[in-house]
């Protein structure tokens, strides 16, 4: 099998030394096309014109469509409010035995939400320029099961009934395997698996109500060469171990703010896995001027100059209020950085 592309484009650029450069610029980009993250979530053409724009305009290594977690949850009948200019959000309501049933029998390759985002990535694999790897989010499956229970509730769950929540994750799972076949079908050369609400677990837990099932997406993924990523939110340093587990090509960490120490993080993973990050989307990239963040950029990049597996990026999405002329400072400050 052909090396992945992912793992070519690091190769190439730790030859040329030089830094990958993959910030996470979806909602601030909406800026560039004057629209809505409403539109844009549902309007595909409109969603690969933000997506095109932010390739024009920064040229990244990599690019994805908006981050939104709500895509397989209202697929599978979960009621979703979407104002005009914030991220969906799937509303808490009661769960009960009946609706387990029918989620079971919802086929969410036909939701009308989801193959929008489905025909997004397939005009991205058409129009956008080779240089720039085509990525795409899935909800990881203790968030999906999350989002169908209330959070509260599956983390109760998870001590209380674990058998329950793995029937649960046992079936959402299979869901994500059949948005994931969809995504690497329209082109997707990254699947990055949004995991938020396992950092709230203890690492057994997370093993077995996320890793195990996040396995099942990497092997699809390399069957199909496509290359896996790892994200969660906040503080994930107890998990570290247990998701490079999950076989993943890469992890996808918050910033040193939410409690993340990059370099601890590098004693504790294998050198094959890359690790992205890990900018605070809500510092000085957000409510600095642009030598900040420049400032901000040389110094992370100067305390990762001896690892050859990371990829400069932001520790999440970046709000839609982070001011351009920051976003190309990130970048530029990542470019012209030179490896020792």
């Amino acid at each position: 099998m052909k090396e992945k592309l992912f793992l070519q484009m690091l190769q190439t650029a730790n030859q040329a030394k030089k830094r990958l450069v993959a910030p996470l610029v979806g909602f601030p980009g909406l800026k560039l096309i004057n629209s809505t993250i409403k539109i844009a979530q549902q309007n595909y053409y409109e969603h690969f014109r933000l997506v095109k724009a932010i390739s024009e305009t920064f040229n990244p290594d990599v690019v994805f469509p908006l981050m939104d977690l709500s895509v397989e949850a209202n697929a599978l009948g979960k009621y979703t409010v979407f104002p005009v200019d914030e991220s969906p959000t799937v509303i808490a309501e009661n769960f009960i035995e009946s609706d387990l049933r029918k989620i079971k029998e919802i086929n969410i390759k036909y939701d009308s939400r989801l193959i929008s985002y489905v025909k997004t990535v397939e005009l991205m694999s058409f129009n956008l320029p080779r240089n720039i790897l085509i990525g795409a989010y899935v909800t990881g499956p203790y968030t999906l099961a999350g989002l169908l229970l209330g959070a509260s509730n599956a983390a109760t769950l998870s001590i209380t009934e674990p058998e329950y929540l793995n029937e649960i994750c046992e079936i959402v799972i299979e869901k994500i395997l059949d948005y994931v076949r969809l995504l690497i079908s329209a082109g997707a050369q990254i699947i990055c698996v949004l995991e938020p609400s396992a950092v709230m677990l203890g690492p057994e837990q997370f093993e077995m109500f996320s890793k195990n099932y996040v396995k099942k997406i990497v092997d699809i993924c390399n069957d199909t060469n496509v290359s896996t990523v790892y994200h969660i939110c906040g503080n994930s340093m107890h998990l570290i171990e247990k998701m490079c587990e999950a076989g993943v090509n890469a992890l996808s960490l918050d910033s040193k703010e939410a409690g993340v120490n990059l370099e601890e993080v590098f004693k504790k993973i294998p050198c094959e896995i890359a690790v992205i990050g890990n900018i605070n989307p809500t510092g000085k990239i957000l409510t600095g001027t642009p030598r900040d963040v420049e400032e901000e950029v040389n110094n992370l990049l100067i305390q990762m100059n001896s690892y050859s597996n990371f990829i400069l990026s932001t520790g999440c999405d970046l709000p839609k209020e982070v001011p351009i002329e920051n976003i190309k400072a990130f970048i530029q400050a990542g470019r012209n950085y030179k490896i020792n």
